[in-house]
């Protein structure tokens, strides 16, 4: 199903995808807006309320998240699922039976699989920045035991690109879905941010008193999603018993929203989304200036036909940046939107286990005829 809603912000039917990225929001901010004041609601709760659909424990307490390991197994090759911190919590990679990143994987042959579950900022969490980030993840692959297989989800992406290129050694493969990483091709997301003037992003963040507010700018769109959008997202029928199930679910996800550091929020409107600094190669990660041509590793990048957030030419694109020789780069695309990439059944019907299959597969042959 094609989803042919009005994606835009403010419009009849504007698509699920779009609350997920709070550049959106903030450009609806300014130009719509005029600085309305948001009022603060209740601080964040540190864990959902929402159950998990894959049984997981906590292996790791850091500032920035919970590392959740969805493992069946103590052996073999870990994989790291990298989840968007944009609004939303990580229960996108694991929504429900079907629609799971996680249980897909899992479907397809991988045993060791971890999560990154972002947590709200708090006050004290105001100044952490990209490195911070870049930083825990860090702490997480170490405690999980390098190399792993990263598994970037839309935002995940680029921090998961970024950490390959800057620990090249501490990834053996690396899978992109729906990530935004050259920001110099025309998307409604460059353009959003491209047009909002600096001031309405600080005046986010001191408005959040040195935070985003995920709640706050939710509230801001005008029309929730639709039965329409979400049908497209989840691509399957709410008409049944199950259908509204899954409905009620979606709807509280999507009412349950992350803080994020003020921070952090502002270097990534500016070096990444503005200033296009990972696909320019000038970005300083951790004191370093990365270069993606570093990163030899595998690549897998899957992308949405109608997905408007992160159109499938930007999110291929991604392939003449790093220095994977083409031969061991794979790309797949689906006729999905953004969020149908992540919970779609269609897609985890198609191409989730083609990226399992990919994950297990041995490609020294590959290797043996490319020399």
């Amino acid at each position: 199903m094609v989803d042919k809603t009005d994606k835009r912000p403010g419009g009849p039917g504007h698509a699920p995808d779009e609350p997920l990225l709070w550049p959106f929001t903030a450009a609806r901010l300014a130009m719509d807006a005029c600085f309305w004041w948001v009022e603060r609601g209740q601080a964040e709760q540190d864990e959902s309320t929402l159950p998990w659909t894959t049984p997981n424990r906590v292996a790791l307490e850091l500032a920035t998240m919970h590392l959740r390991d969805c493992s069946q197994t103590r052996s073999g090759q870990p994989v790291l699922v990298c989840a968007p911190y944009a609004l939303h919590r990580a229960l996108i990679a694991d929504f429900a039976p079907g629609h799971s990143v996680v249980q897909s994987l899992q479907a397809g042959g991988i045993d060791r699989i971890y999560l990154t579950d972002w947590r709200s900022a708090t006050p004290s969490m105001r100044y952490l920045s990209i490195d911070s980030y870049l930083s825990d993840l860090n702490v997480a692959v170490d405690e999980i035991g390098a190399p792993v297989d990263l598994v970037g989800l839309c935002q995940g992406g680029w921090l998961s690109l970024l950490y390959a290129a800057r620990f090249p050694a501490k990834v053996r493969r690396l899978v992109l879905v729906g990530a935004p990483v050259d920001l110099s091709i025309e998307s409604s997301l460059r353009r959003l941010t491209r047009n909002a003037p600096e001031m309405v992003y600080d005046q986010l963040v001191a408005r959040g008193g040195g935070n985003v507010s995920g709640g706050g700018m939710l509230r801001l769109w005008s029309k929730a999603p639709n039965r329409d959008d979400i049908v497209a997202s989840l691509q399957t029928d709410l008409s049944d018993e199950e259908g509204a199930a899954l409905l009620a679910r979606f709807e509280r996800w999507n009412a349950e929203t992350l803080d994020l550091p003020g921070k952090y929020y502002l270097e990534i409107v500016s070096r990444i989304f503005r200033e296009n600094q990972i696909a320019s190669g000038s970005f300083v990660a951790l004191g370093r200036v990365v270069d993606l041509k570093v990163v030899k590793a595998p690549v897998f990048l899957l992308a949405g036909l109608d997905d408007d957030v992160v159109p499938a030419v930007q999110a291929l694109a991604t392939a003449k940046l790093v220095g994977t020789p083409p031969a061991f780069i794979a790309a797949a695309s689906e006729p999905s939107n953004h969020l149908g990439l992540f919970m779609g059944a269609r897609t985890h019907a198609h191409a989730w286990p083609r990226i399992a299959q990919w994950l297990r597969d041995d490609l020294s042959g590959v290797l043996a005829r490319s020399a």
